[in-house]
């Protein structure tokens, strides 16, 4: 994979992931090679003979921490009190009306989703039809 292109570059700890995985040449994904007797490890173009060696202090890490976002209510409160009524039993406290809404969940020639919401203010409990 030695070239006469071949191509010097320096690695900073930060930001070189976002520098380093494309090819600057033709833009392809850019490939990782063990080091090994003959040279050190490396970041190479399986396309062009485009070649990054890769300093002994810099760790790859593959690892990301994923941050939960808040869940944000797709109906809210005042959504909820002007919801139509139903009666139909609550399957939590046995309560006899529930507001009721509908989503297309599906595919277009399935039935829609009802979700319940118990009108019983100790409650609250929620469930669906499919």
């Amino acid at each position: 994979m030695a070239s006469a292109k071949t191509a010097a570059c320096e690695f900073k700890l930060s930001g070189f992931c976002h520098r380093m995985e494309f090819c600057p040449s033709c833009g392809n994904m850019l490939g990782y090679e063990k080091p090994n007797v003959g040279h050190p490890s490396r970041f190479y173009c399986p396309t062009c003979s485009y070649v990054c060696n890769i300093e002994s202090m810099v760790k790859i890490k593959r690892k990301l921490a994923l941050v939960r976002k808040d869940i944000e209510p797709v109906i809210s409160e005042d959504d909820m009190n002007s919801l139509p009524t139903t009666e139909v039993p609550c399957p939590r406290c046995s309560h006899h009306k529930a507001a009721y809404t509908e989503f297309q969940t599906r595919s277009a020639d399935e039935p829609a989703t009802i979700t319940y919401f118990c009108n019983n203010d100790k409650c609250k409990h929620i469930w669906r039809e499919d």
